[in-house]
């Protein structure tokens, strides 16, 4: 067939005769039409190939299939990451025809099973299924409930070169063959293929075989993993199939979720994205901001920010205790906060001996004492000790002075205003975010912990659906204690009824943490953007990637990669509406449009 009889020769009808215009003609007569635009550059025909311009194309029939087909059998294929093309062709069979064939096939079946048994065979099984499939395939034809189609699967493959071709066909092969199904290649046919696969509706091969209603409906529509459920929210697009992804995280066994992402993915814009719907679903959200990303959207969904630094008007005494629930032993709150605090020093003075260890444990609970609360103490309305409180405590204890050395300079010296302060913040909003962007980086993850052990004793007082953010977790993940307390966390959150969401763009110190794995298989929900090459081997090997997947969250664009959820995962886009683009960007020149648009409305400028 050559290039004209499919793309190059254009007709036209005048007085009821067809003109053949040759691409020489097009060219001489300066007259561009819609085939011009889309037909390739080049086509060349061979026996088991076609060359589209750069590309090369194969056409494949499937001509054999089982006895019986499984739902979903065919979704492995749609969901290859390859370039193909698949054409179905129903073609519907009059029940009456039919009926009249296999009323012979059955004659012919029983006029064999006789024959043996007549000659004293032994039972041929083959037949007796033969027979019993026939007639029960008579009875649904007759009961209208089957119908009989022709049926002609076609799929065109592309690619870049022989080889690549090749393997992709081996491939498709292979997986329809593990399920009884066979296909091969349309030779000497490839353009009639590729015409049949195009969707013009023409059969030009015409392999069909006879199938009823129930195989073609386990083929078509076409099946293809979704995320999509009855209730939750819009994380994204899927890319295999352009479904929404709808999901709720507090319909799974936990309500964790991981983010890993490069700088500039758009982790914190897909966060930001889940939290603003969330809200509409009536669940609080409480945010740790390592940059000071989260500002516009608290002030804009009326929350509350809170910036924690050296200089700030925001304290947390970290000698809090939640107020004990009724199905809690006051004594358990607190010895469980005792054992906090003393991983909270850990960290802030650089780690402990052991006599150190036993030293500080004695003295908390002498401190606690000194205040009258104590394990037998009704202490919910006691005003607890602060950091200088603890000081003097170490100072009169054997043992205690070196300790109480390294303590001053928390409770005398430049950080005194940081954490020798009763707690002045107040967390009844919808949404709360605290910024430690101007913290000195040696007490980020000192700051991050103690905001953490706050927020947690907040959400042991009250029972309600919560999220709770840590963006640029590896602040918290580089001291062991930090990342045994936030583990832990997560591993208890559930019984509160708190989703912990873990975003990070430091993967690599995020996994090479004992507790980094850990905390991402107690996460139900886990969500990679786009990767750097340098961690992209040791996430293939944390998340079991095919090479498939690895490529394509090395090559994303900004919010695209893999949605994970329970044993279910999608490649997903993530899309924001304008008005919610508005508020959650952090795009550099986005910020400063706004900031210039609020400047010209404000009355300052009127």
């Amino acid at each position: 067939m050559a290039l004209k009889d499919l793309f190059g020769k254009k007709e036209e009808r005048a007085n009821d005769e067809i003109i053949a215009i040759e691409p020489s003609q097009i060219y001489e007569a300066a007259v561009l039409e819609l085939k011009d635009v889309v037909a390739p550059s080049a086509l060349e025909i061979n026996s088991n190939f076609i060359k589209i311009g750069e590309k090369i194309a194969r056409t494949l029939f499937v001509f054999s299939y089982p006895r019986y087909l499984a739902m979903n059998w065919f979704s492995p294929i749609i969901n290859m990451d390859k370039v193909f093309d698949i054409s179905l062709y129903v073609h519907p069979i009059d029940t009456a025809t039919v009926l009249r064939q296999l009323q012979k096939k059955v004659a012919e079946v029983q006029s064999q099973i006789h024959m043996r048994e007549e000659k004293g065979l032994v039972r041929d099984p083959m037949l007796d299924a033969a027979h019993q499939n026939l007639e029960d395939l008579r009875d649904r034809l007759q009961q209208a409930t089957e119908k009989l189609f022709s049926f002609g699967l076609y799929i065109t493959l592309y690619a870049d070169t022989i080889e690549e071709l090749d393997r992709e066909e081996s491939e498709i092969r292979s997986m329809l063959e593990s399920k009884l199904i066979y296909a091969k290649p349309a030779l000497f046919q490839q353009g009639e293929g590729l015409l049949t696969v195009f969707p013009l509706g023409y059969d030009k091969i015409g392999i069909n075989s006879k199938l009823n209603s129930s195989p073609i409906s386990s083929l078509f529509p076409f099946v293809s993993f979704d995320l999509t459920s009855n209730k939750g929210i819009l994380y994204g697009v899927n890319r295999h199939n352009n479904s929404l992804v709808l999901f709720d995280r507090f319909s799974l066994e936990n309500y964790n979720s991981v983010i890993f992402a490069k700088s500039g993915s758009g982790k914190s814009y897909a966060a930001k994205l889940e939290i603003l719907r969330s809200l509409m679903f009536d669940t609080d959200v409480i945010i740790i901001d390592p940059e000071r990303e989260y500002e516009y959207l608290a002030e804009a969904v009326d929350g509350r920010y809170f910036n924690i630094s050296l200089s700030s008007q925001h304290h947390i005494n970290p000698f809090d205790l939640p107020k004990p629930r009724e199905d809690e032993d006051p004594a358990d709150v607190l010895r469980s906060n005792i054992i906090n605090l003393v991983g909270l020093f850990r960290i802030m003075l650089g780690g402990l001996t052991p006599e150190e260890d036993s030293v500080l444990d004695k003295a908390i609970t002498e401190t606690y004492a000194s205040r009258d609360i104590t394990p037998d103490s009704d202490f919910s309305s006691k005003i607890p000790p602060i950091l200088s409180d603890l000081e003097l405590v170490l100072v009169n204890m054997e043992g205690g002075e070196g300790l109480a050395q390294k303590m001053r300079k928390y409770t005398q010296g430049t950080w005194a205003g940081f954490i020798n302060q009763p707690t002045n913040v107040d967390i009844n909003k919808k949404l709360v975010a605290f910024s430690v962007r101007d913290m000195e980086d040696e007490l980020r993850p000192v700051a991050m912990y103690l905001i953490v052990h706050y927020i947690w004793n907040a959400v042991r007082k009250t029972i309600k659906k919560r999220i709770l953010v840590i963006d640029e977790a590896w602040w918290i993940m580089k001291e062991e204690q930090g990342a045994s307390f936030l583990f832990g966390i997560a591993k208890r959150a559930r019984k509160y009824f708190l989703g912990v969401a873990t975003i990070t763009q430091d993967v690599g110190d995020f996994l090479r943490s004992p507790y980094g794995v850990p905390i991402i298989t107690n996460s139900s929900i886990q969500i990679l953007l786009k990767q750097s090459p340098a961690t992209i081997d040791l996430v293939q090997k944390t998340f079991t990637l095919t090479d498939e997947e690895k490529f394509l969250i090395l090559e994303s664009g900004v919010g695209e990669g893999l949605f994970f959820a329970g044993l279910k995962h999608v490649a997903i886009k993530i899309i924001s509406s304008y008005t919610e683009d508005q508020v959650i960007t952090s795009d550099p020149h986005q910020l400063l449009a706004i900031k210039r648009a609020k400047q010209e409305i404000s009355p300052d400028n009127k």
